[in-house]
């Protein structure tokens, strides 16, 4: 009998990109790489355990703008063609590496890799992978969570309450539409909670959310057992705190796992090293050097020498750090066991990105890890918040305390002063949709397109990914740009409407552009 439970929550969110006016979009790569390297392989590790008759359940939340690109048909296309071009530069990597062994071998390994997930994305998924994670869900391995439409953070957007209630209502009904059925739990964004929030969950039929840990330990009263058991918020909404110990070991690029010198390192692309007149059809047609996914190095040390990288020890290694976690936990929770009037579970999200993109071997450690706490030990269980729910439905209640899993815990990576900017104008775009909204209660034709265009303006300018990407400085010109589009387009829309002279040949024009949420209400502002 088990003492107590692991709930592995995997975050997959990436912020809506999508460029049918450019024929080679730079953002979109985030997409086609998150695919090859993350999403594709962590369903081939699920399924294969279903196939092996392994016990085991996990948490997955699946952002509307992430499921949205996923089921796009344009973007599907454009993927598939990106990775037939890596397909041909792996054939090519073949050749001019055949005097090397070393290199050799990783370019048939990538080979290999890229054939296996072409033939799944074609064959195994028919180009959706939505499907395919609902089809998981369906045989109980994972329980798939809700989040909010755009991934708004909404303690930001808190001024204006029909702002964050427009996010959470979209964000559901994009959720129901897409796997029939309603969420049990709620991905915060970045999980940015705030008193209040969890009222509005509620009203939705929200049982559960995550939060960072200080989210629970600064709570008030403070929780008597720590992030170790969930708290009831004054809603009745449950929300499990973040374990430190289980996301320092895989987080952290130092200490963590993630940082071994025998991992691949993620920072020594091909596109980078080889001449430009070879790498070209494999980068962007511009000529802009580009990541392919062809990393020949491993981490190696702190110095710029690097050796090649070995898939084997690599994996070994992956064997290995898996076993040390099953180990850590362990300790954990017979620690945690002895002290607790209930079992102990230890929550661990993470971004899904995580694994396979940032951190090559994350899969491969994940399908160990899973495998040796179904066959190496006694002490735990994987679970889901909401089966914890089920066997322990009196919880203490308390009020979590503001917080995010941000830098220093709280708003700052998204209210500084490189981005602070953002709030004023979104604020300013919440007051005017709310304005919209109310003046047209039963809207039709072309004003009903024009509103509900609106609605799709102002959300896409809320997602937290702008403020994020100003804030580190990466990207920060595109995400600049794509806040300030948005919230132009939604002036526009605004005095168009207002004075019942709306340019149809441009709202059509914007409508292709952005076809997120296509049975989206503009009344979710009301």
């Amino acid at each position: 009998m088990e003492k107590g439970y692991l709930a592995i929550i995997l975050h997959a969110h990436l912020p809506y990109v999508r460029h049918p006016e450019h024929e080679d979009s730079l953002e979109e790569n985030w997409l086609y790489e998150a695919i090859t390297e993350t999403y594709i392989p962590l369903l081939l590790v699920f399924e294969g355990l279903v196939k092996d008759g392994v016990d085991f359940c996990l948490t997955l939340s699946i952002s509307p703008t992430l499921a949205s690109m996923l089921v796009d048909p344009l973007l599907q296309s454009r993927y598939l063609n990106r990775l037939e071009r890596l397909i041909e530069l792996a054939e090519k990597e073949i050749n001019r590496t055949k005097s090397s062994p070393e290199f050799n071998a990783l370019a048939h390994m990538y080979h290999k890799r890229h054939l296996q997930v072409r033939d799944a994305f074609l064959n195994r998924y028919d180009r959706n992978l939505v499907q395919a994670f609902k089809r998981l869900q369906e045989q109980g391995k994972v329980e798939i969570i809700a989040s909010a439409a755009t991934h708004g953070y909404l303690p930001l957007l808190s001024v204006d309450k029909s702002a964050v209630g427009a996010q959470i209502q979209v964000g559901l009904e994009h959720y129901q539409q897409v796997f029939g059925r309603r969420p049990k739990g709620f991905w915060l964004p970045e999980c940015g909670y705030y008193s209040g929030v969890d009222e509005l969950l509620r009203e939705h039929g929200i049982r559960y959310t995550i939060l960072e840990t200080h989210g629970i330990t600064r709570a008030k009263s403070r929780p008597k057992s720590g992030v170790y058991a969930p708290i009831y918020c004054p809603s009745g909404v449950a929300a499990f705190g973040r374990d430190p110990e289980s996301s320092k070991q895989v987080w952290s690029s130092t200490e963590g796992y993630p940082g071994d010198y025998d991992y691949r390192e993620f920072y020594r692309d091909i596109a980078y090293d080889l001449d430009l007149d070879y790498i070209k059809p494999y980068i962007h047609r511009d000529g802009i050097r580009v990541d392919t996914g062809f990393k020949y190095f491993r981490i190696t040390g702190k110095s710029d020498h690097k050796e090649v990288y070995v898939p084997e020890r690599a994996e070994k290694k992956a064997e290995l750090h898996a076993g040390n976690f099953m180990f850590n936990r362990e300790r954990q929770i017979e620690y945690l066991d002895s002290t607790m009037d209930r079992k102990p579970i230890i929550v661990a999200p993470y971004d899904a990105e995580l694994f396979g993109h940032w951190w090559f071997e994350g899969p491969i450690w994940l399908n160990y890890l899973i495998r040796k706490i179904a066959n190496d030990q006694q002490t735990i269980r994987l679970t889901t918040p909401s089966e914890y729910l089920e066997e322990y439905p009196i919880n203490q209640a308390s009020t979590p305390s503001t917080s995010s899993w941000g830098y220093n815990g709280f708003h700052e990576t998204w209210l500084n002063k490189s981005n602070d900017w953002i709030c004023r104008d979104l604020h300013h775009g919440a007051s005017c949709m709310e304005r919209l909204a109310k003046s047209h209660p039963q809207a039709d034709g072309l004003t009903l397109r024009a509103l509900n265009q609106a609605a799709r303006e102002l959300l896409l300018a809320q997602a937290s990914d702008w403020a994020f990407m100003i804030n580190t400085g990466t990207t920060a010109e595109y995400a600049t740009l794509r806040t300030k589009t948005h919230l132009l387009r939604l002036n526009r829309l605004m005095n168009e409407i207002e004075a019942c002279r709306i340019d149809e040949e441009w709202l059509s024009m914007i409508e292709s552009r952005d076809s997120i949420f296509p049975q989206i209400d503009y009344r979710s502002f009301c």
